[in-house]
């Protein structure tokens, strides 16, 4: 009976997390400096910074969301400054750079690296309109709470099945020490990468 409701979340889930933004630049960046476990480690904090949309909207707060336009704004600020301070701590990183063999010592610890992937999609206002639209024009308001909530543990696991895939394709060795051959320049272009998301981020009309 909820097969096409499914199958309608699944493919637009697909298309959102598929496409370029804050979650895929900090598991990026933490699959090159990190290495696979750690952008692992952040693809989980990603996935679990889903439940917290969903979450929400299962609360019925989704409604206090849409109707509240400061609140999304403060969100949307919040989501900004956050993305430009790791932006800067990036570039800042940069002058600071070591050789490539040396990076693994540079690993943050695992908390760090769930707690980075986790307030990156938490505080991205961009997935909280995206989760409003899907529950609020998507799930028929008369689908029992349980399937919805089936839903939701979906696109979290989802997200942490696509970002880890990342993580381990990125993170090889091979990968990851071609990459770290332009040393600072990368850490420089993840920075800017950031700070420009932020900018995107902070113009959103909400």
């Amino acid at each position: 009976m909820y097969w096409s409701e499914f199958i309608t979340i699944a493919v637009a889930h697909l298309l959102a997390v598929a496409s370029p933004g804050p979650d895929f630049a900090v598991v990026l960046k933490q699959s090159v400096t990190g290495g696979t476990r750690q952008g692992i480690l952040t693809s989980l904090g990603v996935g679990a910074g889903i439940l917290i949309h969903v979450s929400y909207c299962l609360l019925g707060m989704s409604i206090l969301f849409a109707q509240s336009d400061m609140l999304l704004t403060a969100m949307k600020y919040l989501a900004a400054s956050y993305l430009a301070y790791l932006g800067v701590q990036t570039i800042m990183a940069s002058s600071r750079h070591r050789p490539a063999a040396e990076s693994n010592g540079g690993r943050e610890s695992s908390v760090g690296a769930f707690r980075l992937g986790f307030l990156t999609n938490g505080f991205n206002p961009k997935a909280t309109l995206f989760f409003l639209a899907l529950f609020a024009g998507v799930i028929d308001s008369e689908t029992p709470l349980r399937i919805q909530l089936y839903y939701g543990l979906y696109m979290s696991a989802a997200t942490f099945i696509w970002f880890a895939v990342l993580s381990g394709l990125i993170g090889q060795a091979q990968v990851r020490q071609f990459i770290l051959q332009f040393g600072p320049w990368f850490e420089r272009a993840m920075g800017v990468i950031l700070l420009l998301l932020a900018v995107q981020i902070a113009l959103i009309n909400v």
